[in-house]
């Protein structure tokens, strides 16, 4: 087998396992910890870790379907992680009152912020990759 076969093996297998998808963000995920703890930055090492796969993604070193499916899986499961701090809510009677009106207040309105925010964000990304499209490029089949 050919020294160049084994890289395009592996990209084919990276974009059709989802389980290798999940390592891939994780890792970039670590790496951006990593990062964080060694720089001593004032970010989360999450979005640290996420800009460094955009830019990844950016700079073509990875293609976008080699973490679509991955990251499909964990947006699908994300209620999961909000599931424990259901519990604490039923325990406290006082959030049955004005301060659970107050609270649910701010829960709404903060979702539709977040809501507005991200429909806006793929809007653009939307017209951003029309106009690639428009424009002849031929990274704009990838996506955003």
């Amino acid at each position: 087998m050919k020294m160049r076969a084994i890289p395009v093996l592996s990209r084919r297998g990276l974009h059709r396992m989802r389980a290798a998808q999940v390592g891939l963000i994780v890792g970039f995920w670590l790496a951006g910890e990593a990062l964080v703890r060694l720089a001593h930055l004032p970010l989360p090492g999450g979005i640290v870790g996420l800009a460094l796969l955009l830019a990844s993604m950016a700079a073509g070193w990875i293609s976008p379907f080699s973490a679509r499916r991955g990251a499909q899986c964990l947006l699908a499961d994300m209620l999961l992680f909000f599931v424990p701090a259901v519990p604490a809510v039923v325990e406290h009677g006082e959030f049955v009152g004005i301060l659970g009106l107050k609270i649910l207040a701010v829960i709404l309105v903060g979702t539709v912020a977040v809501m507005a925010a991200t429909a806006l964000t793929v809007d653009v990304c939307h017209a951003w990759m029309l106009r690639r499209a428009r424009a002849g490029e031929p990274s704009a089949a990838e996506g955003c």
